[in-house]
C-alpha cells in the first residue's frame, strides 16, 4: 500500500468522523425548535451538544487540510467548482456559532426564539450540502483536460444531488434524535425517542432509494468495494431501528454512529483510486495520483500525523468522558 491510499484511507476516516461526530450535533440543533417545548427545555438541548460542537468541526478543518495537503489538485477542483455551496455552508456554520454564544445574552422570549431557528438554520444547510456535495462527488462533475471544474452551482442541484441532501438530513436528524433520547431525561427523552422511530423510516427508506439510484446512474458499485461497507451500513441501520423500538438508546447511538461511518466508507470504497471522477471524459477523472503532492510531502504529513493524532482522541475522548452525564431539567444551564 503506497502512501497515496495511505493518505486516501486517512482522509476517509477523518470525513467519517466528522459525519459521525457532527451529524448528531446537526441534528440536535435542527430538532431544537421542535423537541424543547419551553425555554428551559431548549437551553438543557443545547447543552447536550455544549462541550463538544465547537471541537466536532476541527473535524471538518482537519479533513480540509488534509485534502489540500495531500491532494491539492483535488482540493483546488473541488473547492472552486463547489465554491457557492461551500460558502453558504461556512455562512451558516458562522450563524450558528453566533446562535449558541448569542442565545443568553437577552432574556427575551423573542430574542432567544431568533436565535433558536438561526440554529436550526445554521444546522440545517450544511446537513443538506454536505449530503449535495457527497452525492455529486460520487456521481461525478464536469472536468476539463486541464482539472478545472466547468460546471454550475445549479448543475449541483441535479435530483440525485438533492436525493443525497435528502439523505443526509434524514441520517442526522436520526442520530441527533438517538443522541438526545440518550443524554437528556423526560418529557425530551420521551419526545425524542418517539421522533426517533419516525426519521428511522425516513433514513431507511432515503438510504434504500439512494443506493438504488448509484446502481442505476452512477459507477460507485463498478469495482465491487462498495458493497460491502454498504451492507453493513444497511444492517447496522436496520439494527438502530430495532434497539429504539427496544428503548436501548446507547445501542441504538453505536449503530447510528457505525450506519453514518460505513455509509462515508461506501461513498470511498466506490471512488478509490478516483477522488473525483469527470462527466466530460473519464481520461480527466482526477485520482489518487494524478491530484497528489510529493511523495516527500507524503512521508512529513504521515509522520506529523502518527504524532499528533493520537493526542488529538485522546484529547476529544476525556471530553466526552467528562460530560458523560445524561441532562435532566435540575441541572444548572450553561446557556
Amino acid at each position: 500500500m503506497d502512501l497515496n491510499t495511505i493518505w486516501f484511507i486517512l482522509i476517509a476516516v477523518l470525513f467519517a468522523g466528522f459525519f459521525l461526530l457532527e451529524g448528531f450535533d446537526y441534528g440536535v440543533g435542527m430538532l431544537l425548535p421542535f423537541l424543547g417545548k419551553t425555554d428551559e427545555e431548549r437551553r438543557l438541548i443545547i447543552n447536550s451538544i455544549g462541550p463538544f460542537w465547537d471541537g466536532n468541526e476541527v473535524w471538518m478543518l482537519t479533513a480540509g487540510g488534509a485534502m489540500f495537503a495531500a491532494f491539492a489538485q483535488w482540493y483546488a477542483t473541488l473547492f472552486s467548482g463547489f465554491y457557492i455551496a461551500l460558502l453558504l455552508m461556512l455562512l451558516a456554520l458562522i450563524l450558528r456559532g453566533v446562535s449558541f454564544e448569542y442565545r443568553s445574552k437577552n432574556e427575551s422570549p423573542s430574542w432567544r426564539n431568533l436565535w433558536d431557528w438561526s440554529i436550526f438554520i445554521g444546522s440545517f444547510l450544511p446537513a443538506l450540502l454536505w449530503g449535495v456535495a457527497v452525492a455529486n462527488i460520487i456521481r461525478g462533475v464536469p472536468i476539463d483536460a486541464d482539472m478545472n471544474f466547468v460546471g454550475s452551482f445549479w448543475g449541483l442541484l441535479n435530483p440525485f444531488g438533492l436525493l443525497g441532501g435528502l439523505m443526509f438530513l434524514a441520517l442526522f436528524l436520526f442520530h441527533g434524535a438517538v443522541y438526545l433520547a440518550l443524554k437528556t431525561g423526560d418529557p425530551i427523552m420521551t419526545r425524542a425517542r418517539a421522533t426517533a422511530k419516525k426519521m428511522w423510516i425516513a433514513a431507511l427508506a432515503l438510504v434504500v432509494l439512494f443506493v438504488i439510484f448509484a446502481l442505476a446512474g452512477t459507477g460507485l458499485y463498478a469495482s465491487g468495494a462498495a458493497y460491502l461497507p454498504t451492507l453493513i451500513a444497511a444492517v447496522t441501520l436496520i439494527l438502530a431501528g430495532w434497539f429504539v423500538s427496544k428503548g436501548r438508546m446507547g445501542w441504538a447511538f453505536g449503530m447510528t454512529a457505525a450506519t453514518i461511518v460505513f455509509v462515508t466508507f461506501t461513498a470511498f470504497a466506490g471512488l478509490y483510486p478516483n477522488v473525483l471522477p469527470s462527466t466530460v471524459n473519464a481520461a480527466n477523472n482526477l485520482t489518487i495520483y494524478n491530484a497528489s503532492a510529493s511523495q516527500y510531502t507524503l512521508k512529513i504529513m504521515t509522520i506529523v500525523a502518527l504524532i499528533f493524532t493520537p493526542l488529538v482522541l485522546i484529547y476529544q475522548g476525556w471530553t466526552y468522558y467528562i460530560f458523560r452525564k445524561r441532562l435532566t431539567l435540575e441541572h444548572e444551564m450553561e446557556y
